[in-house]
C-alpha cells in the first residue's frame, strides 16, 4: 500500500487484528484513542466536574429573571450553553475511559458522578422550560426581531413553545426531573449484566479449537468459520448465555418499557412512539407506514435467504448461516489497508473531505482492536469542543471495515455541524445521524467493486451490498416492529414476561422470514441481546429510514451529469452542517429526500431484487448453484 494521504498509510504494526484479547496496559497507544485530547489529567478533569458543579449551583439565582428583559433571556440562554459545553468534555472522559475497561470499578465511579451530577443540574433548572414559555411568543418575537444574537435561539424557542402541551408546569417539571437517575437504571443494568459482569463460554470447534464466544468473536465466527456445525454450536453457546438469564433481561425490559409509558403518560401523550417522536415532529405514520410497507415487502428478503440456502448447499438454513460468505475466499481486510480505502472512497464528496478525514485517523480518534473489560460493539462519541471519537472491536472482517467506513461517517457530520452551528444546535438528531453513516458504507462499496479484478471477491461484495440492506434495513425494521409491539403491551395493561417477550419475537421473526429459514428454539430470545431495546427505545427505525434516505443520495452522487453530482453534494455537506437548526424532515426534504413519499421506501426493496438478480448470475457463472 502506497502513502496517500498525510498520516494515512500502511503500517506493518497494524498488519492483522490481535488473535486474542489484551489487558489494556499492552495495547500500544497508537491503537488508542486519546483521551488527553479532552483533559490532560485526572485532575483536570476533576477540576472541570467541580466548575460544572458550581455553574449549576449559580444557574438557579436567574430564576424569575427571564422576563426582565431580551438580554437578561440571552445570558440565560448563554450561560447554559457554556454549562452544556462544559458537560460534553466531562461526561465523555469519563465514559469513554469507562468503555477502555468496563471492569473498572473506580472509573465507573467517577461516570456515575457525572449521572448524578447531571441529575441535579435537570432538576436545578427544572424551572427554566415553563418560566420561558409564561412569556408571551410575541413579546419573544420582537425581542428577536430586534436583537441578532437572541434571534440565534429563534427554532429552539419557536420549538419549544410547538411542544407546550406537553410541558408541564414548574412543580411537574421538578417532580419528572427527581425521577432522572431512576429512568438510567434498566439500561445500566442491562450494559452491567451483558457486558461487564457477562461470562462467555467458551466452544472447541471441529478443529479443536478453543474459542470464547464474546460479541466480536461470536461475530467473527458466524462470518468467517464454514463449518455449519461450529456456526450452531457458537449460536447455542452465545445465545444460551443469555437465556439463562432470561427472566432477569425481561425484568429490566419490562423497566424500560414501563418507564416509557409513565414519561409519555406523564406529559399527555397517547403512546410512547407518539412521545419519541414528537420532538423530532415526526408523523406516526412515517413508522407505521414503514412497518407495514416493509412487511408487504418481505418476500424479496426470503428470496435472497433461498438464494443463499442454495448457495451454501445446506439442507437447512438458520439465522446463524445469515453472514457467511457464499464463496470460500479467506481475505482479511486489515486495519491500515481499510483505512486507506475508506479514505479514497469518500472522493466523490470532494477533497476537501478526504483530508479532513484522513487527518482524523491520523490523529487517534480510534480505538481500535478488542482488550479486556473493552465495550463491545463500536459508535462515534461527539465530543464538543473536541473532535468525535470512535470505538471499535476490528477483527479484520468485512464487517469490520464497514463498520469503520459507518462511524466515521457519523465523526464526520460531527465535525461539519460542530464548525457550522452554535452549540444550542450542534447535535443533529437521531433521524438525520444515520444518512451520512449508510452513504459512507455504500461509498466504500462502490470503491471496492470498482478496483477488484477478483471474480470471486465481486460476489462477496455483492452479497455484502444486499446484506446492507438486509440487516439495515429489514432487519432494523423488523427490531422496530418488535419494540413497537412491546410498547403496546404495556400501553394496554398486559403482562410482560420472559415468555410474553419471547413469543412475540419469534412471531415477528416468523413475519419477516417466513417459512425462509429454520428456526432454532434460541432464537425466540434474541430480543435479549439486542442492547438498542434498552439503551435506545423507538431508535432502530432510523437505520431503515436513513437507509433508504442515502440510497437517494447515493443515486445523485452517481449522476453522469457533472452539475446534478455538485449540486447532490452541495446538498449533502449542507445537510451535515445543518445539524439540529431545524426539523429532520425539513432538513432531508431541502437535501431532495422525502421519506413520506411511498416510491422513497419501496426503491429499496427494488433495488434488493436487482442486487439478488446480479449475485445469482454471478454464482451461475462460476458453476456455484
Amino acid at each position: 500500500m502506497t502513502r496517500s494521504w498525510p498520516g494515512v498509510f500502511f503500517d506493518p504494526t497494524f498488519a492483522t487484528a490481535p488473535t486474542a484479547p489484551r489487558p489494556r496496559s499492552e495495547v500500544p497507544a497508537d491503537q488508542c484513542w486519546n483521551l488527553s485530547d479532552i483533559y490532560p489529567t485526572w485532575e483536570a478533569w476533576r477540576a472541570a466536574y467541580d466548575d460544572l458543579g458550581g455553574r449549576i449551583g449559580a444557574y438557579g439565582t436567574r430564576r424569575g429573571t427571564l422576563a426582565t428583559s431580551a438580554a437578561t433571556l440571552l445570558d440565560a440562554l448563554r450561560a447554559s450553553d457554556a454549562m452544556g459545553q462544559l458537560a460534553y468534555k466531562i461526561w465523555y472522559y469519563a465514559s469513554l475511559a469507562h468503555d477502555e475497561d468496563q471492569r473498572d470499578n473506580q472509573i465507573g465511579g467517577r461516570r456515575q458522578q457525572v449521572q448524578l451530577l447531571f441529575a441535579q443540574w435537570r432538576q436545578s433548572t427544572a424551572w427554566f422550560n415553563p418560566e420561558l414559555l409564561a412569556i408571551p411568543l410575541a413579546t419573544l418575537r420582537e425581542g428577536m426581531a430586534a436583537d441578532p444574537d437572541l434571534a440565534v435561539y429563534r427554532f429552539m424557542i419557536e420549538n419549544l413553545f410547538r411542544q407546550q402541551a406537553h410541558v408541564l408546569d414548574e412543580r411537574g417539571e421538578h417532580l419528572l426531573s427527581l425521577a432522572t437517575q431512576l429512568t438510567r437504571v434498566p439500561d445500566d443494568a442491562y450494559e452491567a449484566l451483558s457486558t461487564a459482569d457477562m461470562r462467555f463460554p467458551t466452544i472447541e470447534l471441529s478443529t479443536g479449537e478453543q474459542v470464547q464466544v464474546t460479541y466480536p468473536r461470536y461475530r467473527a465466527l458466524l462470518a468467517t468459520n464454514r463449518v455449519q456445525a461450529d456456526r450452531a454450536r457458537a449460536f447455542e453457546a452465545h445465545h444460551g448465555t443469555f437465556d439463562a438469564s432470561l427472566n432477569t433481561y425481561a425484568a429490566l425490559y419490562n423497566g424500560v418499557l414501563q418507564r416509557d409509558w409513565y414519561q409519555a403518560r406523564a406529559r399527555g401523550y397517547a403512546t410512547t412512539l407518539e412521545a419519541a417522536l414528537h420532538g423530532d415532529n415526526i408523523p406516526i405514520a412515517v413508522v407505521e407506514n414503514l412497518i407495514s410497507s416493509t412487511r408487504s415487502s418481505a418476500g424479496s428478503l426470503q428470496r435472497y435467504e433461498r438464494l443463499r440456502r442454495r448457495a451454501l448447499k445446506l439442507d437447512t438454513y438458520h439465522l446463524y448461516d445469515g453472514s457467511i460468505p457464499l464463496v470460500d475466499r479467506t481475505e482479511h481486510y486489515p486495519y491500515q489497508q481499510v483505512v486507506d480505502a475508506i479514505v479514497h472512497s469518500v472522493a466523490p464528496l470532494g477533497g476537501t473531505y478526504q483530508h479532513r478525514l484522513a487527518a482524523g485517523f491520523a490523529s487517534r480518534w480510534i480505538d481500535i482492536y478488542e482488550n479486556d473489560g473493552k465495550r463491545s460493539g463500536a459508535y462515534s462519541a461527539p465530543v464538543y469542543g473536541v473532535h468525535p471519537y470512535v470505538l471499535m472491536n476490528y477483527n479484520d472482517t468485512l464487517d469490520a471495515a464497514f463498520t469503520l467506513a459507518h462511524e466515521m461517517g457519523h465523526s464526520m457530520h460531527t465535525v461539519l455541524s460542530h464548525e457550522c452551528q452554535p452549540f444550542v444546535y450542534s447535535d443533529y438528531t437521531i433521524f438525520v445521524a444515520e444518512v451520512p453513516s449508510t452513504l459512507s458504507e455504500a461509498l466504500l462499496l462502490d470503491h471496492l467493486l470498482a478496483h477488484t479484478s477478483d471474480p470471486l471477491e465481486r460476489i462477496v461484495l455483492l452479497q455484502h451490498a444486499i446484506d446492507g440492506i438486509t440487516g439495515t434495513f429489514f432487519t432494523q425494521v423488523m427490531f422496530a416492529d418488535y419494540e413497537l409491539q412491546a410498547h403496546r403491551l404495556v400501553e394496554a395493561g398486559e403482562p410482560v414476561t420472559a415468555d410474553v417477550l419471547s413469543d412475540l419475537y419469534d412471531s415477528t421473526l416468523r413475519a419477516y422470514h417466513g417459512d425462509a429459514i429454520d428456526y432454532d428454539p434460541l432464537a425466540r430470545v434474541t430480543w435479549a441481546r439486542i442492547p438498542h431495546f434498552f439503551g435506545s427505545p423507538h431508535y432502530v427505525y432510523q437505520y431503515a429510514t436513513c437507509y433508504a434516505s442515502s440510497a437517494k443520495l447515493l443515486i445523485g452522487l452517481r449522476d453522469t451529469d457533472p452539475g446534478g453530482r455538485a449540486e447532490t453534494i452541495a446538498r449533502y455537506l449542507e445537510l451535515l452542517g445543518a445539524g439540529g437548526s431545524d426539523y429532520p424532515m425539513t432538513l432531508l426534504q431541502r437535501a431532495g429526500i422525502d421519506l413520506a413519499e411511498p416510491d422513497t421506501v419501496a426503491a429499496v426493496a427494488t433495488h434488493l431484487d436487482t442486487l439478488v438478480d446480479q449475485l445469482e448470475a454471478a454464482l451461475a457463472s462460476r458453476g456455484l448453484l
